[in-house]
């Protein structure tokens, strides 16, 4: 399991400052999946492997970085979507990860897509775990941040981590920008002014959030989750099978899914690399936008 040591220097693939704003002006798309119109938006070159992201607990494509996808969109198709029954998509939300997972190898098959690369971020990376064990034949490479397998044994005491103060947060029926700042990233003056950038930068988009996830989907995301804190249901002891080269990556302090969680993933998947980040938390990757993504350029590359 290599450790890949983090530069100083931003990377070498910075997109141009207007580019944040293009990702903001992405146009919305739909495809029919199982009979469901599906939304998604596609950025960055036509050819090319796509790049698909999947999203976090309670995240809409609106949630998404437009700094980040600028920089992932300045080399590769990224493609961004609502899951069925989330935000700008029709049906019903699913009960299950194996679920989630499914859906997504079902839209890039409506897609037409035969063969793809993976980011997926908190929940999103445990479907992409899930998406590697259910369907290798669909992926190339994962990355995996900000996630979680399940159920990890041995997981060294943390009272920040995982609370009844986190929860009660991110569960709350709306979020708030100091509810993001509290749960995402680290109490310190340069990772809380990184989050308030990383929410200014989310407004660029004139019809953000126009639809939010609603409490029936959430809920039964949270559901799909917690099931996998059963040690029979984890996805580490599986891990082992996966034969593609995987990057976890994580925030050196992450309150809502243990760093420690991605030490015991990379110590399970045969091909893995870990990235810790300084001075971030759960948004490291919309702390460092810029960092992170030209992390997962080089490593997808």
């Amino acid at each position: 399991m290599p450790l890949l040591r983090l530069p100083s220097p931003l990377c070498a693939a910075v997109a141009e400052p207007a580019a944040a704003g293009s990702a903001a002006r992405a146009a919305t798309h739909t495809v029919r999946v199982h009979g469901d119109l599906i939304a998604y938006r596609a950025l960055g070159p036509e050819h090319g492997l796509p790049l698909l992201l999947l999203n976090r607990f309670r995240g809409t494509m609106d949630h998404w970085d437009p700094a980040l996808l600028a920089v992932l969109a300045a080399e590769r198709r990224v493609l961004v979507f609502d899951q069925p029954g989330f935000a700008r998509s029709q049906g019903t939300p699913p009960d299950s990860v194996a679920a989630f997972a499914a859906n997504a190898a079902a839209f890039a098959q409506a897609l037409g897509i035969a063969e793809l690369d993976l980011l997926g971020f908190s929940m999103g990376g445990t479907v992409a775990l899930q998406l590697l064990l259910d369907h290798p034949a669909l992926v190339r490479r994962a990355v995996v941040a900000g996630s979680g397998p399940g159920h990890v044994p041995g997981l060294p005491h943390d009272p920040d981590v995982g609370s009844p103060a986190v929860w009660q947060v991110a569960t709350r029926p709306v979020n708030s920008d100091e509810d993001f700042l509290f749960l995402f990233f680290e109490p310190t003056p340069t990772s809380q002014q990184a989050g308030r950038d990383y929410l200014a930068r989310l407004r660029q988009r004139p019809d953000a959030f126009v639809r939010q996830v609603e409490t029936a989907a959430w809920q039964a995301q949270l559901a799909s989750a917690l099931a996998l804190q059963d040690p029979a249901a984890s996805l580490l002891p599986r891990l082992g099978a996966v034969r593609q080269p995987v990057l976890v990556a994580n925030g050196r302090h992450d309150t809502m899914v243990a760093t420690y969680a991605s030490y015991a993933m990379a110590q399970a998947l045969p091909d893995a690399t870990l990235v810790l980040y300084p001075d971030a938390g759960h948004g490291f990757l919309f702390q460092y936008p810029e960092r992170f993504g030209g992390d997962v350029l080089r490593f997808l590359r």
